[in-house]
């Protein structure tokens, strides 16, 4: 059976604050260890009123400082954000101290507006279509240094720290496959190309050193509970945040309401249709097949969920309930 991984938001619900939600992650993290997923990965998002989470690398170390044994990593950090030299120093910084347990996924979106693109880097001068470039000078910090090398990561030079493409479309897909790097896809929200994307990057694929052979890893909704009816009601919240954000109101993470769906418009209905035709909602047993059914469909070599559920408990409880369809789903392979 394929591994299942987490991504995490570190989701900000209203009347809370980000100290409660950092807290709340890395209680998430140490339960899924123990329920056996491969990693926990936490994602760049800036001026978003519901995502505590923009500070990525820190995070990540407050994650990997409270577990032993779990995967921990960025999915992902939006490189044109940054100079590659620097976040080449912050994950040599985590894998020196936690060796062997971190991941690097790269992106090309700004996680954000404008506006806010134009505060982190101050010009927007940066041009997304160097993406390919910045990584591979990444990439070259991680290498062992060369005579005559002047500019080099300390710590990061000569570390082992894997690198994943990540994308919505298919250039991320075809910059995977020629670098030979595994690729992950935002399906938990943008699914337009998700099987376009599989093709297109095991079709071109050329083996790495890091990778002999494609390995797909994509994003899938999750909003499990005891019954249908409950998951449905927890997963409002969700659906909720899409349409506000899409709409130009984002907030925190609202609370579940009942009926949402039938108060909502053409549009709206539109927007959740697009957003979230790849998840799972409902029982243990509706979770295992809609799970059944996209592995079957994507020949996906893993899949990472994400549970953006308000209350905390309940949140706990899909992700141990998809753990335990996983858990079912490998005794019968």
């Amino acid at each position: 059976m394929i591994p299942f991984s987490v991504l995490d938001l570190s989701p900000i619900p209203q009347g809370s604050t980000a100290a409660h939600s950092f807290r709340n992650t890395l209680d998430l993290a140490r339960h899924c260890e123990r329920w056996g997923y491969q990693r926990f990965w936490l994602a760049e998002h800036h001026s978003m009123p519901g995502i505590a989470s923009a500070a990525t690398a820190v995070v990540i170390g407050h994650v990997a400082a409270g577990t032993s044994t779990i995967r921990v990593g960025a999915g992902g950090i939006m490189l044109p954000n940054h100079a590659p030299l620097v976040i080449a120093e912050q994950f040599g910084t985590l894998e020196s101290l936690f060796p062997g347990r971190i991941d690097l996924g790269l992106g090309r979106a700004p996680g954000s507006d404008q506006a806010t693109a134009r505060a982190l880097r101050r010009t927007l001068a940066s041009d997304p279509d160097e993406f390919p470039r910045d990584v591979l000078e990444l990439m070259h910090y991680f290498r062992p240094v060369e005579p005559g090398q002047t500019v080099r990561a300390v710590p990061g030079n000569g570390l082992n720290v894997p690198i994943w493409i990540l994308g919505s479309s298919l250039f991320g897909a075809q910059l995977a496959a020629q670098l030979g790097l595994p690729y992950a896809f935002a399906s938990h929200f943008a699914p337009a190309q998700l099987m376009q994307a599989i093709d297109l990057y095991r079709g071109l694929f050329r083996p790495s050193e890091q990778l002999d052979r494609p390995y797909v890893m994509l994003g899938f909704n999750v909003f499990a509970a005891d019954t249908d009816d409950e998951a449905r009601f927890l997963a409002t919240s969700m659906q909720q945040a899409f349409v506000n954000l899409r709409t130009g109101r984002a907030g925190p993470l609202p609370p579940p309401v009942k009926d949402y769906e039938s108060q909502l418009g053409p549009l709206e209905r539109g927007i959740l249709d697009q957003t979230m035709s790849c998840s799972a909602i409902g029982s243990p047993e509706t979770v295992r097949k809609s799970l059944e059914a996209f592995i079957a469909q994507t020949g996906a070599d893993e899949l990472m969920i994400t549970s953006q559920i308000f209350d905390h408990r309940a949140r706990l409880r899909s992700y141990e309930i998809a753990a335990q369809v996983h858990e079912q789903l490998t005794r019968q392979q």
